[in-house]
Parts: C-alpha cells; sequence; structure tokens
C-alpha cells in the first residue's frame, strides 16, 4: 500500500472527530482564534461579555508560562464588568467534564519567529487543548515528536500564546499513535500509546481516535488524569494503565467496602498512581480520610519532593508520631505517613482517645510497595482498630504461596489474602513492551573454558562454591572486586552511568569495601565509593528471598545489641568518616536524625551521579529510583520478588545510550532468575525480559549491515546521494547498526574482530552519517521555517559521542605529540588519528576545523607539552575575538549588545526571539526583511556558542 498523503489522515480524522462530538470550525490565523474563544466562553459560562471585559479575560489568560497557563485553566477568574458588578467565570468544567464546548479545528496558521501551521486542534471551550501533529504512513513518529518540539521554540509563544494552553499533544503516522503532556523537557521515550483495560495497545488512529479523542474521554484526562508537578513545575499525564488502575480503585471505593490491590511493575510509576487515587479519593463525600502509607526508608528526601509536588504540605517527614495524630483527628483530608508512625499511633495508648473518632469512620489506607512483610502486622492492627477501614495496596512483586515468607493466623502471608482482589495487572513484560521499562542484560561470571579473546578474567567457579568459607575467601573476594573494577567502565559507558554492588552480610561489605580502598590507594581506580548498611541481622541463606526488612533507620542509635554488635557500628562510622572527606559533609551514626540524613544524601548523590558505585547488603534494593544507575553488580544469593526488586534498581529509562540494565552475578542465579521472571509473568516471557546472549545480537549487527549495506555498498556510496530519501534511508539503517553496536558493546566479551565489519569501516560510516547531520545544520530555513524530509530525523548522536573525548582530551594527545619528537610520516600518522577522532565526535566536528589549523600553524613552535594548554587558550581566544568581530560588522551590531546576547543564551539555553535579536543592530532594518535578518543572526549567536563556548574549558 502507498504512503498515505498527511492532508488525507488530517481530513479522515476532522471527519471522525466531527462523528465523536467535536463540531468542525474554522480558524486560519489568532485573530479568529481570539474571535471563537470569546464566543465559546460565553456559552460555556452562559454570560455575554463586552469587549473591554473580554479584553480583561484574554490580558488573564495571555499571562504565564506552560505550567502556570495549566492552573489558570483550572481556577476560575474574577473580574469587574462594566457596570461596576463582580463576576466569576470557568475556562473548563472539572467536575462535569462532559459539559464543556468541544470543537475541532485544522490548519491553523501561528507566526513566531517562524510561520507553523499546525495540523488539527480540539478546542475546549475556545482554547487550544490537544495538539494533533500527523506523518504520513512510513515516517518515524519521533519526527512529528521533534516537530512539535521545534513549535516549541519557534512559535508557541507568538501572539497572545493561547497554544501555551495546551494540554496534551498527540502524534501519529496512522499505523502508530502517541499521547503525551505538554512538557518541553521531556524526550520521545516518555510518550504513550493509549491501550485498553488489558493491556492491549490501541495504535491505529482510526481506534485511537475513539477510544481516546471522544469528548467526555478526552476532558476526563484533562480534569482528572493530569497531574500539575509543582516542583518541576510540569504537567504529568498518566498512562493507561495507570488510568484504568484509578479508575478501578475509585470505583472500589465508591461502590463496596472491599479492600484490593494492584500489580503494576516495578519502574511502572506506581508512586504517581496511587497517589492520583488518592487525590480523587479524598474528594468522595462519604470517605473521612485517605491515608497514603509508606515504609520509613522510602520515604527518602526524592519520595518527599514527589509527594510534595503533588499535594503541597501532605508529607510529614517528622520522626513525632503527635504530628500524624493532629493530622487525623483534625480536617486534613489527605495524609502521607510511614508505617511505623501509623502503627505507632493506634497501637499506643497514649494516642488513642485522640483519635477515637475515626475508629467507625470509612478511612481508605493506602499501602505503597504492600508485598513488605511488615504490612501483614500493621494490616492487622488497623483492621482490630479502625472497623470501616477499606485497604488498597500497590505492589511491583505480590507475594503468593510460592514466595511468602511469613505467615497470616497460621496460613502463608499472601498479597491476596491481606488485600483480596486484584483490580488491575500491568507485569514486567507489559512494560517492556511498551517501553517503560528496560529488558535486563545477565552476565554470569566464573570459571569458563576459556573463549579465544575473552575479556572475562575471573576464575572462580560458580557452579561448584556454596560454602561460605570459600564464597568469603579472600583470594575470591579480591578476583571479584578486580573484575569490577577492570569493567565498570565497559558496563557504565564510562561513567556515563552508575552502578550498585549488592553483597551477602555486612562482614563481606566491610571486606569489598576496604579491598576497594586499598586499590584506589595503589591508583588502581578512581571510583568515588559510598557505603551504607543497618548493623542487624547477618544471616545468608539459599532459602532467602535475598530482602532483609530493614531495622528502622531513626532506631539505629539505639544501644541495644539487637542491632548489631559495636564492631560493625565503627566499622561504619569510619565508613561515613570517609564520605565526609569526599563531599564535605558531616554525618555520623551516633545519632538517628543525622543516619537518616545520610541515608537520604548517598540517594541524592546517587541519583545526581557523583557516586560512581554504591555496596550495600539490602537498602537501596527495594523502592529506590535512579535512571543514572544502568549496572548492578550480585555476590549474594536473591529469589523471587527479592531478585526482580534488585535487578529492577538497573532498568529505568534515560536516553538512547541506555539500552538494558545490565545485571552480572558472580554466584549461580540463573534457575532463580527463570523462576522469579515466571512466577511474575510467564516462562515464556524470559525472552522478553532478559536479553539475548551476545552471539544473538552478533547475528543482529551483521544483520542491519547488510541492509546498510543494500544502500550503501561502499564508504564512498553515499557520496553520490542525489537525494533526501536516499540519505534519509542511509541514516536509518547506519542507526540501527549503532544501535545493535551500543548494546554489544556492555558484553565483556565484545571484540570488534568477531563482527563483519571492522571498527576502521564503521569509523568511515561513522564519518559519512555526521557528515549529513552536519550539512542539514547548515541548511538555511526558508520563510516556512521547514528544512527538508530530515529536518526532524532524529540522528541519536548520544550513541556515538563519548564523554571522555572532548577538547581537553584532544589537548593531551597533542601534549603527548609535543614531547614525542615524532617526524615525517610517524608524526603525520598521528595528527591523522586526531584528525580522524575530530571527524568521528558529533560535539566536536563543529571545532575541527579551528583544531586543525592550531595542529598545523601553532603546534610546530611549541617544544614543551606542558605549554600547550596555554598557547591553546591563547589561540582560541583570538580565533574567538575575530569571529565575535567579524559577525559584529558583517551584521552591524552593536557589539555591547551582541556580547549580552550571547551571555543570556548562554544562560537560559533558550533560543533568542526575532524582536529580541533585531535590538542588537545599529540601524534599523526594513520591515521585509526582518524575519531574515533576525533568524541569520540567531543562527550566528548559536553556531558561535557552539564552536567557541560549548565543550571548552575556560
Amino acid at each position: 500500500m502507498s504512503s498515505q498523503p498527511e492532508y488525507i489522515l488530517e481530513q479522515k480524522l476532522v471527519e471522525q472527530l466531527q462523528q465523536l462530538g467535536h463540531k468542525k470550525v474554522t480558524i486560519r490565523s489568532e485573530a479568529d482564534l481570539i474571535r471563537n474563544l470569546k464566543t465559546q466562553l460565553e456559552v460555556h459560562n452562559k454570560k455575554t461579555f463586552s469587549e473591554k471585559e473580554f479584553e480583561k479575560i484574554l490580558n488573564h489568560l495571555s499571562k504565564g508560562n506552560v505550567f502556570e497557563k495549566a492552573k489558570t485553566l483550572r481556577d476560575k477568574f474574577h473580574f469587574i464588568k462594566d457596570d461596576g458588578t463582580s463576576e466569576w467565570i470557568e475556562f473548563i468544567s472539572q467536575d462535569h467534564w462532559c459539559q464543556n464546548q468541544f470543537q475541532v479545528t485544522n490548519q491553523v496558521a501561528q507566526e513566531g519567529n517562524f510561520k507553523n501551521r499546525y495540523d488539527v486542534t480540539i478546542l475546549i471551550n475556545g482554547l487550544p487543548l490537544v495538539q494533533i501533529e500527523l506523518k504520513r504512513r512510513g515516517l518515524e513518529m519521533k519526527e512529528a515528536f521533534n516537530q512539535i518540539n521545534r513549535y516549541h521554540h519557534q512559535s508557541f509563544n507568538s501572539g497572545s500564546g493561547l497554544f501555551n494552553y495546551v494540554q496534551l499533544f498527540i502524534i501519529s503516522n496512522g499505523v502508530n499513535t502517541k499521547y503525551y503532556s505538554n512538557n518541553a523537557k521531556q524526550t520521545f521515550k516518555q510518550t504513550f500509546f493509549w491501550s485498553d483495560e488489558h493491556n492491549n495497545n490501541i495504535t491505529q488512529l482510526d481506534q485511537f481516535a475513539p477510544a481516546f479523542l471522544e469528548p467526555c474521554h478526552i476532558a476526563k484526562m484533562i480534569t482528572k488524569y493530569i497531574v500539575l508537578n509543582e516542583t518541576n513545575k510540569i504537567l504529568m499525564v498518566l498512562r493507561p494503565y495507570q488510568y484504568y488502575a484509578v479508575e478501578k480503585i475509585v470505583d472500589r471505593v465508591r461502590n463496596t467496602d472491599k479492600n484490593g490491590f494492584v500489580w503494576h511493575t516495578t519502574g511502572s510509576g506506581k508512586t504517581l498512581t496511587s497517589f492520583k487515587a488518592s487525590q480523587i479519593l479524598k474528594e468522595i463525600p462519604k470517605v473521612e480520610k485517605v491515608v497514603f502509607v509508606v515504609d520509613r526508608k522510602d520515604l527518602d528526601y526524592q519520595t518527599q519532593k514527589e509527594f510534595d509536588a503533588f499535594e503541597k504540605g501532605s508529607v510529614d517527614a517528622t520522626e513525632n508520631t503527635a504530628h500524624l495524630v493532629k493530622q487525623l483527628s483534625d480536617n486534613t483530608k489527605l495524609i502521607v505517613t510511614t508505617l511505623q508512625k501509623l502503627n505507632t499511633a493506634i497501637t499506643k495508648e497514649k494516642h488513642g482517645n485522640k483519635i477515637d473518632k475515626l475508629k467507625d469512620k470509612k478511612v481508605v489506607f493506602i499501602f505503597d510497595e504492600c508485598h513488605r512483610s511488615q504490612f501483614g502486622d500493621t494490616h492487622q492492627n488497623i483492621k482490630k482498630y479502625f472497623k470501616n477501614a477499606q485497604m488498597i495496596g500497590f505492589t511491583g512483586t505480590p507475594i503468593s504461596e510460592v514466595n511468602s515468607i511469613g505467615k497470616i493466623d497460621g496460613a502463608p502471608a499472601t498479597t491476596n489474602r491481606l488485600f483480596e482482589d486484584c483490580l488491575h495487572k500491568y507485569v514486567i513484560t507489559d512494560a517492556i513492551r511498551d517501553d517503560n521499562v528496560l529488558k535486563f542484560s545477565v552476565e554470569y561470571v566464573g570459571r569458563y573454558k576459556e573463549k579465544e579473546g575473552s575479556n572475562t578474567y575471573i576464575d572462580t567457579d560458580v557452579e561448584a562454591i556454596d560454602t561460605q568459607e570459600l564464597l568469603e575467601s579472600p583470594k575470591r573476594l579480591e578476583k571479584i572486586a578486580d573484575y569490577l573494577i577492570a569493567e565498570y567502565g565497559r558496563k557504565t559507558h564510562n561513567g556515563t552511568f552508575n552502578a550498585m554492588f549488592c553483597v551477602s552480610s555486612i562482614d563481606v561489605l566491610q571486606k569489598y569495601y576496604d579491598l576497594f580502598q586499598k586499590k584506589k590507594e595503589e591508583n588502581r581506580h578512581n571510583l568515588k565509593i559510598a557505603t551504607i548498611f543497618s548493623y542487624g541481622t547477618n544471616e545468608e541463606s539459599k532459602d532467602a528471598t535475598g530482602i532483609y526488612e530493614e531495622p528502622e533507620l531513626g532506631m539505629v542509635a539505639e544501644p541495644q545489641t539487637q542491632y548489631g554488635d559495636s564492631h560493625s557500628r565503627n566499622v561504619l562510622e569510619r565508613y561515613i568518616g570517609h564520605y565526609n572527606e569526599m563531599f564535605g559533609t558531616n554525618f555520623t551514626t551516633k545519632d538517628s536524625q543525622s543516619f537518616y540524613n545520610y541515608y537520604n544524601d548517598i540517594a541524592k548523590r546517587v541519583r545526581s551521579k557523583e557516586i560512581d558505585l554504591i555496596i550495600v547488603v539490602n537498602m537501596f534494593l527495594t523502592g529506590f529510583d535512579s535512571p543514572q544507575l544502568n549496572t548492578l553488580f550480585v555476590d549474594k544469593n536473591l529469589k523471587y520478588h527479592g531478585l526482580i526488586q534488585a535487578f529492577s534498581r538497573t532498568n529505568r529509562l534515560l536516553g538512547e545510550k541506555k539500552s538494558q540494565g545490565n545485571i552480572v552475578c558472580f554466584r549461580n542465579l540463573k534457575s532463580a532468575t527463570d523462576d522469579a521472571v515466571t512466577l511474575f509473568s510467564n516462562k515464556e516471557a524470559i525472552q522478553e525480559i532478559i536479553i539475548l546472549p551476545i552471539e544473538d545480537y552478533i547475528e543482529l549487527f551483521n544483520s542491519a549491515l547488510d541492509s546498510l549495506k543494500i544502500v550503501a555498498p561502499e564508504i564512498d556510496s553515499v557520496n553520490s546521494y542525489q537525494t533526501e530519501q536516499e540519505k534519509f534511508e542511509f541514516i536509518t539503517a547506519f542507526r540501527e547498526v549503532m544501535r545493535v553496536l551500543n548494546v554489544l558493546k556492555s558484553f565483556a566479551d565484545f571484540d570488534f574482530n568477531k563482527l563483519e565489519m571492522d571498527e576502521y569501516e564503521f569509523d568511515g560510516y561513522k564519518s559519512k552519517y555526521l557528515d549529513i547531520w552536519t550539512e542539514l545544520k547548515l541548511l538555511k530555513p526558508d520563510s516556512q521555517g521547514k528544512v527538508s524530509i530530515l529536518d526532524d530525523v532524529d540522528f541519536e548522536l548520544e550513541l556515538i559521542h563519548q564523554d571522555e573525548i572532548n577538547v581537553s582530551y584532544i589537548l593531551s594527545l597533542l601534549a603527548n605529540l609535543t614531547d614525542s619528537n615524532l617526524k615525517g610520516d610517524k608524526l603525520e600518522k598521528k595528527k591523522k588519528e586526531i584528525r580522524d577522532i575530530l571527524s568521528g565526535d558529533a560535539k566536536l566536528r563543529s571545532k575541527k576545523e579551528l583544531i586543525e589549523k592550531f595542529i598545523e600553524e601553532n603546534l610546530p613552535h611549541i617544544s614543551d607539552g606542558d605549554n600547550v594548554n596555554e598557547e591553546f587558550e591563547k589561540y582560541w581566544n583570538k580565533e574567538k575575538n575575530s569571529a565575535f568581530e567579524k559577525i559584529a560588522t558583517e551584521e552591524s551590531l552593536n557589539k555591547d549588545r551582541f556580547r549580552d546576547a550571547i551571555d543570556d543564551f548562554l544562560f537560559t539555553s533558550k533560543t533568542p526571539k526575532i524582536s529580541d535579536t533585531l535590538k542588537l543592530l545599529e540601524i534599523k532594518p526594513k520591515l521585509t526583511e526582518r524575519n531574515n535578518i533576525g533568524r541569520r543572526i540567531i543562527q550566528k549567536v548559536q553556531d558561535f556558542v557552539e564552536v567557541f563556548i560549548d565543550g571548552v574549558a575556560s
């Protein structure tokens, strides 16, 4: 079937939306949009506005950015009418979401820095709240996503900024359709398919429209299922499985007194789902209170921020149970508290009489991570105290009779027994299919038959060892430490990500930590390593899940022997001392709050990648989210929910380079992994959850290479391309080669010699790929702001750029070259190698010409490598000033204002507006030339910053 032109897709969609109940309206300009807005607001509010009154409304609507406008949309507006009376109006009905005015239009033109036409727009009460961008069948949806990103920079802010009221974007090529919230910070991976209740994706546009864009449903999504995140000032829309879970919970609470639980896999956003459910439940009149319950160690700094972002002031992070009792006894409807404080509040007699009035009221308790064994005890206490309590649990790894380790009334403590029915299910295979979490790459490191070219150096026999003495032998631990140091860079993409190492006991942790410290002092590595543990139970058992319930962090300072011996505590105090030296902090175990702050500080620094490796026994193996973490090294027994929880620390999404979560096992967990995957999805799912062995990826690479050779048999074939279609086919073919290579490079046994393409040939194709990218960047946009069909293709340059390859790295190579005293062909060969590095890195290509000039003209006159940096800085500043003067002269710019404009661009990272750019000119341009001149100057500012400032140390 031939590709369906975009205008036919557009026409069909508009017709379908009309049939669903959206009225067709013709809007071609901002003036049309404003006229229609006045009419629709009058209809919705059953009032008429004079021009002067409407001007007040429009002025109010024009204020603020996307986030502030989202608040304006949901608030009522008060103004004084012409006759002096007071008036309130609303912009959208939230309680009766079907009772709004729904319209559809297409091809609305907006002109900001560029003139853009938007494909299909859904208006609610006259405001553009849903924007739909279409691409013809066969094109990537990512192009539509990138196009909307350009609109953010080019035209959404223009005029009255009414297009900043868009709440949801829809992108489609007819075959695939996705939606996402208006949040310019997000990536394409944060776009979602809609699905039915059973997680079957609805991808075809003609099926998506009735399921998602039907007037009542789209209004409900906007009014009920978008969260305004106060911390990050962004809009967040729920994914379909989150929507269905909340709907099921609300129905359960409205219509029954039964408990229930939601099984949503780890990493699928349970916190947002459960909190949104809490928000809606608190509005139900018969619900007295909603209490959101988390474990003490999960209420870390990040979680507090998230909760507080959703509902300001709802989080009680204090140690004081009295504060919780006060919230329970006053009119606070939504409470976020810890399991430990809740248990204290209902079991201690002194608190009882203050909250007795709730005993017979309908109080809904929502438990996060309800698979934990402590919830069984608290669950029983709540049931005894609150006669009409309704309990809803959330878990990614429910407890069944197979993996239960506790008892309730003599029977296995299972999630079903505690919470009754499963209300909604979204398992790990669903999440991987939807690209909501990553697959795992699991490698077992032990005594292998040596493979030719193998990078696996450790020879410990995983299969044979099961005695504690052998598992903890100094020789074995040292080999594992050496292996981890050797493999760290490969697994984390040279420190682009970070890693966790979980071990069997506190004693073993101490041995590993001391080994790493010793090797650091010997300059064997420079990793920033931190650790934390509670000095409690040390047992290691083959039957354990691998996850122990931690003592409450607030209690670790107690002197009782049940919390471990003094030696462990002294050791931890010493390790915290190392941490304090590393980061200039002042934490201690001698004060419970200080230790809790230490826990939070480690969590923050792992998330911000200030810590390279964190060593743990149990802490951080559940409930801890950090997208920066991509590798888990394992030297402990794990089973069932403990295994899935631990592995899941690594599989959060973060850009193209993070293609999987890496698991490196120093014990034989193969059967335990298979059992866990089978329990939490099904036996067939193992292939879907664990990535293929290296041999399969080599086959995939060679297959992708075959496809590349069809469009470009030789490297120089790219030189003969005449059409954009040829270039497009080459880009997509080579990009697939890069994607597979990115996964291959994470395997310990990867070697280019195993592929049907050597590294030299790959670099040649990569150079041509970057040539097309550079050529595309240099093309000047036309008056519509459109360059070519390649304009919105994602080159995924992060797969090419290596963080260690930068200007400083090039200068170190030049310093070595200066000190090497090479002559003739050998010198030229080294120079060529450096030129190839410049050509092969996306971020250095813009600087290539200038660095090559320095190599040819300046380097021969430098005799000492130590002087290269200083001489380069002089050269660079001279070239930078020369380029600055040239632009200012060519464009007749005021130099002071031009310098300020560059500083502003560096500070905000926002593309300057044409109107602001024109203020740099010494001479006012003709009206007809303004846009072209403005765009040209903006491009020169961006190029100047990219060449002379980005990636260059001052």
